[in-house]
């Protein structure tokens, strides 16, 4: 069947989608975006995707293209014409088309915005007991990581670092040796005396949904958990580490930089958050109309 796409008013075939040469986010990266997880055909955490979506673009001063209501009503016909089951949905805001100059065009231009879904395969037992590898690089990127900016060099050499090593993903540390987070997701360990460790928000790291979202699981469960930096050399002797991003939920990390964390596969308490974290996704689209065809 077609892939659809919407651009700026319509929806039209994925092919033929395409935005103007001066879009501020093509010249500039000037614009923030989301990746909002659909799980058979429901989105997860909607609502606060959409207000994360609100908090980056009005870091940048910029307006919702259309109200949140209507965000919604397309979001949800693109995925029906994609017949989208399990993947995400990605949403883009830019400052919108104007004549190339650095500062804000005056008057502001109307935001641009588009919609794309993907199909993703759910991944086996397997592959989520075997876990995933990460390399540790330098962290590059620009001091308002709290924004969802589109501007991602940083973190594509980040990942490109860890294709070319094998790993996927790369956890990013700061100038005194503490992990900030993955490129593309936060990082969490997990200490021999049981307790969870991830990262406080400021403007080093993204407020993550799934990050939210499972540390109020961890507090319904009653697990210890610490906001706090963790060092490399913690994540290198923890017990446990995992990841969380709205494509992967809780995925346990097995290897950073050749060095086997634990038993070199998923541990008991990330598999326990994991499984706890896939029962909240499952009941959320209990709650929730589906949208996507069946």
């Amino acid at each position: 069947m077609p892939r659809y796409a919407y651009v700026n008013g319509r929806f039209a075939p994925h092919k033929q989608a395409a935005v103007h040469i001066e879009d501020r986010g093509y010249q500039f990266a000037d614009g923030v975006y989301e990746v909002i997880p659909v799980h058979r055909g429901r989105v997860v955490d909607e609502a606060l995707h959409l207000d994360r979506l609100e908090y980056s673009l009005g870091e940048l001063s910029i307006a919702m293209p259309v109200s949140r209501a209507s965000m919604r009503l397309i979001a949800h016909e693109l995925m029906r014409r994609n017949a989208l089951t399990n993947g995400f949905l990605y949403m883009q805001v830019t400052r919108g088309v104007a004549p190339r100059s650095h500062p804000f065009p005056k008057p502001a231009p109307r935001p641009a915005l588009v919609m794309t879904t993907r199909q993703l395969p759910v991944p086996s037992e397997e592959a989520i007991e075997r876990g995933i590898s990460v390399v540790s690089t330098p962290d590059q990127r620009w001091a308002r990581c709290d924004i969802k900016s589109i501007s991602l060099l940083p973190n594509v050499l980040a990942k490109e670092l860890a294709a070319s090593q094998g790993c996927a993903e790369a956890f990013q540390i700061d100038d005194e040796g503490y992990v900030t987070e993955a490129a593309a997701s936060n990082a969490w360990i997990v200490t021999h005396e049981g307790t969870v460790v991830t990262r406080q928000l400021d403007t080093d790291i993204l407020s993550g949904i799934t990050r939210l979202s499972l540390q109020r699981v961890i507090e319904d469960l009653g697990y210890r958990l610490e906001i706090r930096p963790f060092t490399l050399d913690e994540a290198y002797t923890a017990r446990e580490a995992f990841i969380t991003a709205s494509t992967q939920y809780v995925m346990p990390v097995t290897r950073i930089d050749e060095r086997i964390i634990g038993n070199g596969r998923a541990g008991i308490l990330t598999t326990a958050l994991r499984q706890a974290y896939t029962q909240h996704v499952v009941e959320q689209g209990e709650g929730a109309d589906r949208f996507a065809a069946s």
